[in-house]
């Protein structure tokens, strides 16, 4: 079985549960919310960062990725948004003696991927002059987001395409690489809210159970919303619901943090249900634990 990186998950779940709200006030209600540290800077990113004043170095994982721009929060919950250019230098190291390999493209800039980042000053925020992570933690963000079907729908895409594609990507999440679904367990959550419900710790546990009699198991958490609200409001609510759900894996389930891979929020991507009614939405303001076996173990 493939090393799964014990640092990549442990840096994420220290963080994830302190990630801030933005954007504006919607029908869903945060139980805190932190300041907005989105970008302001408008116009188009210079295609040359030389003499451009240093700004801080960030290490973190990446929270949330939009177009040109990419959220990292570190170990204490703080969050800053930077802006990938042309320019911005993206590598990773590994294998032997740990050598760079040679530049790789922003798509590369996975959620949940552990970086450290290198920025300058442009106008009112910052733009990446260099992005650096290890090969396994790549490989780690990207078998997640073929799991999930991670994605980040623009506003006006349409309804019909939208649901096509969730349609299309949901089957894909029992055929990861390396790795088999044995079982999933969802629980879910008010409003707003992202407090377990009455009966979710049983729940949660009886999983975990599940998973120990399976040898080398590890668990894949993820978070969902409704379609209530905005994409940033929603990202960082389901988030912080897949950041209460792992807290009660390690704290009062005793499931072993080096044997979680990292959390992620999706979201109201892929829904379970017709977001149009309130039966649908309750469904989907949901986390999902999936229970991973890697094929090696089992003879695949």
């Amino acid at each position: 079985m493939r090393r799964i990186s014990p640092r990549l998950p442990l840096l994420c779940l220290s963080a994830i549960v302190a990630l801030t709200a933005s954007g504006p006030a919607s029908a869903q209600e945060l139980e805190a919310t932190g300041g907005d540290n989105r970008i302001t800077v408008t116009g188009s990113l210079p295609t040359d960062l030389t003499g451009l004043p240093a700004g801080p170095e960030l290490e973190g994982f990446i929270a949330a990725r939009r177009g040109d721009q990419m959220q990292v929060t570190n170990a204490m919950g703080t969050s800053t948004m930077v802006r990938i250019a042309a320019a911005t230098e993206i590598r990773s190291r590994g294998g032997f003696l740990g050598v760079s390999r040679t530049q790789l493209g922003a798509d590369s800039l996975l959620n949940g991927l552990p970086v450290t980042v290198q920025t300058v000053v442009w106008g009112d925020g910052l733009v990446a002059s260099r992005v650096r992570f290890r090969d396994d933690d790549l490989e780690t963000a990207a078998m997640i987001r073929g799991a999930t079907a991670q994605r980040f729908a623009e506003h006006d895409e349409a309804i019909e395409e939208n649901t096509a594609a969730t349609e299309a990507l949901r089957g894909r999440v029992g055929d990861i690489d390396q790795y088999n679904i044995r079982g999933t367990t969802n629980v879910y959550f008010d409003t707003g809210r992202w407090t377990l419900a009455a009966g979710a710790e049983a729940e949660l546990c009886a999983a975990v159970t599940q998973a120990n009699a399976l040898p080398n198991a590890l668990l894949l958490v993820v978070g969902y919303t409704d379609s209530v609200g905005d994409q940033d409001f929603n990202q960082t609510l389901s988030e912080r619901r897949a950041g209460r759900v792992v807290n009660t894996l390690q704290q009062q389930c005793r499931w072993a943090p080096y044997r979680m891979l990292t959390p992620t929020g999706m979201a109201e991507s892929d829904p379970l249900a017709n977001n149009e009614t309130p039966q649908g939405r309750a469904q989907n303001r949901r986390v999902s634990v999936h229970i991973l076996v890697s094929k090696a173990t089992e003879g695949l």
